[in-house]
């Protein structure tokens, strides 16, 4: 059995005792060598005698499948699966599964994080005091503001937690969600458009589609209060980045908290660098604890397909 470990928090620490079960099985373990996602290009040549993926934010193409006879599964390290072509995979006969729920805590707490970070200008802070200077930033509380939060998932259900736990009201919208289940969260369920009128702060928790791709356009921002904060800690593509950093500059956002970008790494983000923008290098499950979990649960799917069995959570 081989298998390839992309997911680049798994790669670097293949030790870790959640891959156990695969080293109990004589698995070899193949690391992913770039220290980022990996391309349709380099996963061509690395499936070669590959049995099943532990996938990260790796680009799984039709190509990448056709060139992959022996491959049996692709097993998500977390929940998003928009770079996997699910139609190749299914007339390749690949299975592919994610792992909802196992990082939602690590997530969700980083998505509160940069609630405060961005309110409070927390890292500009830091950088001018170890610069020397002694300044005075004037943030903002979020106690009694009004957070709205779209995708009820797993993350989007616990940073709705937090947030109600440091004394701001929650609006909330999932389509997938009937407003008496989003009402059983202590959440008010509103539509999408009531979402950005209300929401002094907007957390995203939603996958990345044609449906939602700068679903946070121009006039979705300008729909929003003067002084909102736009978090987003789910797929990049959601913002409409020339949008956002305009209405920065303009002065009409607060501020903006990412933990992901159109292009990873962002090395021509209009957002990274602004100085009312705090970014982190798409983190959110990068926790101990979520390391362990996430990895845990990719490994069951994987073996379980492998076994012959139905995985518990499929997304072909």
């Amino acid at each position: 059995m081989k298998i390839l470990i992309a997911p680049t928090s798994l790669s670097q620490n293949l030790g870790i005792t959640a891959l156990d079960p695969l080293r109990e099985r004589g698995a070899e373990l193949v690391a992913n060598p770039y220290g980022r996602p990996m391309t349709a290009d380099e996963l061509i040549p690395a499936l070669r005698g590959v049995d099943g993926v532990i996938a990260g934010l790796d680009t799984f193409s039709a190509e990448v499948f056709a060139a992959a006879p022996q491959l049996a599964v692709v097993a998500r390290y977390g929940v998003g699966y928009d770079r996997i072509d699910l139609q190749a995979a299914r007339s390749a006969g690949v299975r592919v599964t994610n792992t909802p729920g196992a990082n939602g805590h690590s997530v969700a707490e980083l998505a509160v994080g940069l609630m405060f970070a961005v309110a409070r200008q927390i890292p500009q802070t830091s950088t001018a005091v170890a610069a020397g200077e002694w300044p005075r930033f004037q943030g903002i509380e979020l106690a009694g503001r009004r957070l709205g939060v779209l995708g009820l998932g797993a993350i989007g259900a616990a940073t709705a937690r937090m947030a109600q736990g440091i004394g701001m009201e929650v609006l909330g919208f999932d389509p997938g969600l009937s407003a008496e289940q989003i009402g059983q969260l202590g959440v008010t369920a509103a539509e999408l458009e009531e979402i950005f009128a209300h929401s002094d702060v907007l957390s995203l928790h939603i996958p990345l589609n044609e449906h939602t791709r700068h679903i946070i356009s121009a006039e979705r921002i300008n729909a929003m209060p003067q002084g909102a904060i736009v978090i987003n800690t789910a797929r990049g593509g959601l913002i409409d980045e020339q949008a956002a950093a305009q209405a920065l500059d303009a002065g009409h956002l607060h501020g903006i908290g990412l933990d992901a970008y159109e292009t990873e790494p962002p090395t021509d983000s209009l957002l990274v660098g602004h100085p009312r923008v705090v970014a982190t290098p798409h983190s959110g499950a990068h926790s101990e604890e979520s390391v362990q979990r996430t990895a845990a649960a990719a490994v069951k799917n994987l073996l379980t397909v492998l076994d012959g069995g139905q995985p518990l959570n499929p997304v072909d």
